[in-house]
């Protein structure tokens, strides 16, 4: 049996693009949940990380702005949340449930930035529940993990 071709079913997979990053991102976003509560405004946790990212020294923009075009023309401004480590956009969400909404518009963003990797990050209940994106070329592949369980 080929091993090369089995899915990493264990976490193993050292191949992941950007892994130690979002690993260190959802870290974060568990203590925030933990320590501010689930169920509040979007703003709050989005600031709660900012604070985090201060106090671990991560490298953010919050509230970038990025030119969004038709034809050559710009049309329009998008603005992240957050972007962390220069390379993960981090979406904070309060909501029921993440839906493919929410990952078509990461895909969105993630073309429009020129980014490949972006965390979907939802502090509606209890429990956190995240997404990681990631946009392939020339194709777009997402994976999704989600990890419900404190």
């Amino acid at each position: 049996m080929n091993t090369d071709t089995m899915p990493d079913l264990h976490g193993n997979n050292s191949k992941l693009l950007l892994k130690d990053e979002t690993q260190k991102l959802i870290g974060l976003s568990f203590e925030v949940l933990n320590e501010v509560g689930h169920g509040l405004n979007e703003k709050i946790y989005e600031n709660s990380l900012v604070v985090g990212f201060k106090q671990l020294r991560i490298a953010f923009d919050q509230q970038r702005g990025f030119p969004a075009y038709f034809r050559g023309i710009q049309v329009g401004e998008f603005i992240p949340d957050l972007i962390a480590f220069n390379a993960v956009i981090v979406d904070t969400k309060v909501i029921e449930r993440i839906t493919d909404h929410e990952r078509g518009q990461m895909l969105n963003y993630l073309r429009i930035t020129k980014l490949r990797v972006g965390l979907i990050l939802n502090f509606k209940h209890a429990r956190l529940e995240w997404e990681r994106v990631v946009l392939q070329f020339p194709s777009v592949f997402i994976c999704v993990h989600l990890w419900l369980n404190l």
